[in-house]
């Protein structure tokens, strides 16, 4: 007698989840659109860019592409913001890491002074420290240097919120077991509290680097050196160049933007895991 073969129920979707897909797809497309529509326009010729608006173009051209390679040092700034924003977020990582984890674990005189004027930072725009942070920068002769755009964005009062939020909710007896043990507070920090930041960590990393990346305002002011110009500015100055030509704007500003979209569809998952984890989620 043979034994019947049990299957599974096939899963069927319940009304909620089927309005969530729908509101998912939705803003999906709300988001690719503008993304789309820049592709289509930069590969349209400039007098077909401005007739009626239409999806797909008539006559298919890589010629936008083609002028804002030949117009502009793209490899070279590519570099250039590749070392400004992996230099920014590797001391940002470690200087607010360290700080958050002496906020949330250790006491000393004048912390909650302290601290206070740290989270001060996120009421100032940058834009509001262009002056004094050109004028310091310039004292110090690193204008036209990697480090004259780098160290100035490396004062990081929201990382240091989001790591601090973090390094509170780490449970305390992990690190009193350790000190029974014998361990020492740099060993705890570097052995036990950043490998549970994992999650936490990946998150500032990734938004310091796009912030980095999209920085325009600050390496604008510190560098004229077109050698050491990052992408945004370098963009910006082919499409000067150009004028107000729609598919050589379009492809410039692809250009710039496609390292972006790639860190987010990767990283993702990281991201979200690290709101998650710093407790921001609800704030």
């Amino acid at each position: 007698m043979t034994t019947p073969v049990l299957r599974k129920p096939r899963s069927t979707w319940t009304p909620g989840q089927i309005a969530l897909t729908i509101v998912a797809a939705a803003l999906s497309l709300i988001w690719v659109a503008p993304l789309a529509w820049a592709l289509s326009t930069s590969l349209k010729t400039p007098t077909e860019s401005v007739t009626s608006p239409h999806w797909i173009p008539d006559h298919f051209t890589l010629d936008s592409w083609d002028k804002v390679f030949e117009a502009g040092n793209i490899p070279n700034w590519f570099v250039n913001s590749v070392v400004v924003s992996v230099c920014v977020t590797v001391i940002v990582l470690l200087v607010a890491s360290l700080a958050g984890y002496g906020f949330a674990r250790t006491e000393f005189r004048g912390k909650s002074a302290l601290l206070a004027l740290t989270m001060a930072g996120l009421m100032f725009s940058p834009a509001i420290l262009g002056v004094p942070l050109f004028t310091t920068v310039q004292s110090l002769g690193m204008v036209d240097t990697y480090w004259g755009m780098i160290l100035p964005q490396c004062a990081p009062a929201a990382m240091v919120y989001i790591l601090y939020k973090f390094f509170q909710s780490l449970p305390k007896e992990l690190e009193e077991a350790a000190f029974i043990d014998g361990a020492g507070r740099w060993r705890i920090f570097f052995t036990i509290v950043l490998p549970l930041s994992k999650p936490s960590l990946s998150a500032v990393g990734i938004f310091t680097f796009i912030a980095s990346w999209n920085n325009f305002i600050w390496p604008y002011m510190v560098t004229n050196n077109p050698d050491l110009m990052t992408m945004p500015n370098g963009i910006a100055t082919v499409q000067n160049a150009f004028g107000i030509v729609w598919p050589q704007l379009m492809a410039g500003g692809l250009i710039a933007g496609l390292p972006l979209i790639i860190v987010f569809v990767f990283f993702q998952s990281q991201i979200v895991r690290g709101v998650a984890h710093t407790g921001l989620a609800g704030q």
